[in-house]
């Protein structure tokens, strides 16, 4: 599936304080909690804690959220299919990586283990 240069400029646009609340919902309804949620977005954005609350107090659109991050070296790991898309077939970069924290929560909230969400290597 391509998502189309409308779709893309919707989720430019969109403030990661309009989501984050949602995403907060989701794992916390399925038994997760805001910590992990914290842990899952910080891994992959390499924002800390109060990094985050600046983006959502700020209102920040995920354009901005994403040219400021230092996305996680192993985040091409993640892989997968998230709202009709599969993740690492996702030309725009910007709608990539939005998606990518789409399944990361995904993943929190169905269960599955920090160490395999956060795609930690076994050396």
């Amino acid at each position: 599936m391509k998502s189309t240069k409308s779709q893309d400029e919707k989720i430019a646009n969109m403030t990661f304080a309009s989501v984050y609340p949602h995403y907060v919902e989701k794992v916390v309804k399925k038994g997760r909690t805001v910590a992990e949620l914290h842990e899952v977005i910080c891994w992959l954005t390499g924002y800390d804690v109060d990094t985050l609350q600046q983006c959502v107090d700020n209102k920040i659109s995920f354009s901005v959220f994403f040219d400021e991050a230092t996305l996680n070296p192993n985040s091409s790991l993640i892989k997968g299919v998230i709202c009709g898309y599969r993740v690492e077939e996702i030309n725009n970069p910007l709608t990539q990586q939005v998606r990518y924290l789409d399944k990361l929560v995904d993943e929190l909230a169905k269960g599955k283990e920090l160490t395999k969400i956060l795609r930690q290597v076994d050396k």
